[in-house]
């Protein structure tokens, strides 16, 4: 690759440490393994990247002809690179001349388990971490856990520098009532929701995830009790409408209108109507109803999670599944999943297994409007479904379809980082690229607003190191679901 020619890579063990908001920014210590320092492309105490192209995530234009300065792990300057030259001559310099650089990316529903297959599911506490930071994903909020003690662990490991991933913010175990998964808590009762929230809230984790079969008196006090602790309640409903959940105190939801029922004409108290999506073909985005679920959720600074990624595999006629997500999964899983992916986008919808092209342009059209209305977007990718959006490069297509919904790229790039970043409260530490921030960085080849992608990551920096991502895509290529 290009931009590492010509570069001295002396390492520069920085043990500096910054605590932000119950997550770890900071450096790759002295202490880490060999193996992680293998993929640290760069690091150092004054890094400069020069000559890049900048969206800077706060959703203004694009500049050309860029300097970011890294200090100690932040960005000590931003500017043209002419005006800033003088200030960078003791750092090591990067010269980017065709290379775009974005915020890294703020994942707000990405799982650390991935399903895929035929019913297949697997922790990727090793292969799903480095592929997120690979893909420029520098923070995840896991928004539902299949293993709680094992993402508590992973977000242990890597704070302490033994493992490579993003930052975490983790979630308890999924809160949902009788009809739920097997591994989701069955809630019987409110004083069942605040014990599973009340012993979770000890143990940690700073989220929690409800899901669709829950009542609304679950919620509301599953809520309460988790507000008391400090922690915070996203959910996927169904059973419960978006505007009762807002009502309820609800912070976040997730899957926009895919997975808000209260539009369906047959909708009753605490029942998840089978089918609902198939009423909003022809939904109206000015409608009263609409307009009053986003009014409730804008005055209540309630925002909403997309994850177009992984419903857009299940429409037909849509393109086929990038080849490269092929290649980074188990060769038996991506049999299976290459099969399914088939089937789904070339089935008839008389076959119920599809999610129906209008019904997908309607979740496009109702994630835009919401954002017209003044709410707060944000994105993740859910790598569940049958498998074809993995762990990072769901995120990196969310890019491709949120433009696709009629945002210009500075306003994906803002909706993928900077909004995430505020949802999660570290908005002032990181999500944008201005000075005296934290130095998540993702460094593209190429122009994403004329490419039209954000595929093309080469040095992903975390907290002012930098990771090497092909190095690190490789490192798990043929593992993606199995470990």
């Amino acid at each position: 690759m290009r931009i590492f020619q010509n570069i001295a890579y002396t390492r520069f063990p920085v043990t500096t440490i910054i605590m932000v908001s119950g997550f770890m920014l900071g450096h790759a210590g002295s202490t880490v393994g060999q193996d992680v320092n293998d993929f640290i492309a760069i690091d150092g105490p004054s890094i400069a990247l020069t000559n890049v192209k900048v969206i800077d995530g706060t959703g203004s234009p694009a500049r050309e002809g860029q300097t970011i300065l890294i200090e100690n792990g932040r960005i000590a300057a931003v500017g043209s690179s002419e005006e800033i030259a003088g200030i960078v001559q003791n750092a090591r310099v990067l010269d980017l001349q065709g290379h775009t650089v974005i915020p890294g990316l703020i994942g707000l529903h990405d799982h650390s388990f991935y399903t895929g297959g035929n019913g297949r599911a697997a922790q990727l506490s090793f292969s799903g971490s480095r592929l997120y930071l690979a893909s420029g994903v520098t923070t995840i909020r896991t928004t539902g856990a299949r293993a709680p003690y094992e993402e508590l662990n992973l977000k242990r490991d890597i704070d302490a520098g033994l493992k490579i991933g993003p930052n975490m913010f983790t979630t308890g175990p999924y809160l949902t009532g009788e009809q739920g998964a097997t591994q989701m808590m069955h809630l019987d009762g409110p004083e069942s929701a605040r014990r599973v929230v009340r012993y979770w809230a000890e143990e940690g984790v700073s989220w929690f995830k409800a899901y669709t079969w829950i009542s609304r008196e679950d919620l509301a006090a599953a809520i309460d009790e988790a507000h008391k602790h400090g922690i915070k309640v996203t959910a996927h409903l169904c059973s419960v409408g978006y505007r009762e959940a807002v009502a309820a105190g609800i912070d976040n939801v997730e899957h926009g209108l895919l997975a808000n029922s209260e539009y369906h004409p047959g909708k009753q108290p605490d029942e998840c109507p089978a089918g609902f999506r198939n009423a909003y073909r022809d939904l109206d985005m000015n409608s009263e109803e609409v307009q009053a679920t986003f009014r409730d959720m804008v005055e209540n600074d309630v925002a909403m999670t997309s994850t177009l990624a992984v419903y857009e595999i299940s429409v037909p006629g849509r393109g086929p599944i990038d080849e490269r997500v092929y290649d980074i999964l188990a060769p038996e899983i991506a049999e299976e999943v290459r099969a399914i992916a088939d089937v789904r986008r070339n089935a008839t919808l008389e076959a119920g297994i599809a999610i129906h092209p209008d019904v997908y342009q309607k979740a496009l059209e109702y994630e835009y409007a919401f954002v017209q209305a003044g709410g707060t977007l944000a994105a993740g990718v859910d790598p569940t479904g049958y498998g074809a959006a993995p762990p990072g490069f769901g995120d990196q297509k969310n890019y491709e379809l949120l433009l696709e919904a009629g945002f210009t790229p500075p306003e994906v790039v803002q909706i993928m980082t900077a909004n995430g970043a505020k949802v999660l409260g570290i908005d002032d530490e990181t999500g944008t690229i201005e000075v005296g921030k934290v130095a998540d960085l993702v460094v593209l080849e190429g122009d994403p607003e004329h490419d039209g992608h954000i595929q093309e990551t080469r040095i992903v920096f975390k907290g002012g190191v930098g990771w090497d991502s092909p190095k690190l895509i490789e490192s798990v290529r043929g593992i993606v679901g199995i470990r």
